[in-house]
């Protein structure tokens, strides 16, 4: 998981911050016995998706071409070979 960029972009946190509020309010509306509010809410939850893919082709989302990870690394060191010695 560390090696990836899954979800750490501000389209992604956004997106989910919005969802996770009307999620909340939802389920307060929904202790409260209120179908109008529930419902409102439960468009806020969609509005989050909404946000979030707007805000990714914005380009504030991880772009499509680095989905694979790609791994750097120092190129190899070269081993002189060991001298006889005699």
């Amino acid at each position: 998981m560390a090696g990836s960029n899954h979800g750490h972009t501000p389209a992604a946190w956004t997106g989910v911050i919005i969802a996770f509020v009307g999620f909340c309010a939802a389920g307060a509306f929904m202790v409260m016995a209120q179908p109008v509010g529930f419902w409102a809410s439960m468009v806020i939850v969609l509005l989050g998706g909404v946000v979030g893919m707007i805000m990714r082709s914005m380009g504030l989302g991880q772009p499509k071409e680095s989905g694979a990870l790609v791994y750097t690394s120092a190129p190899a060191a070269t081993r002189e070979p060991a001298a006889a010695e005699s």
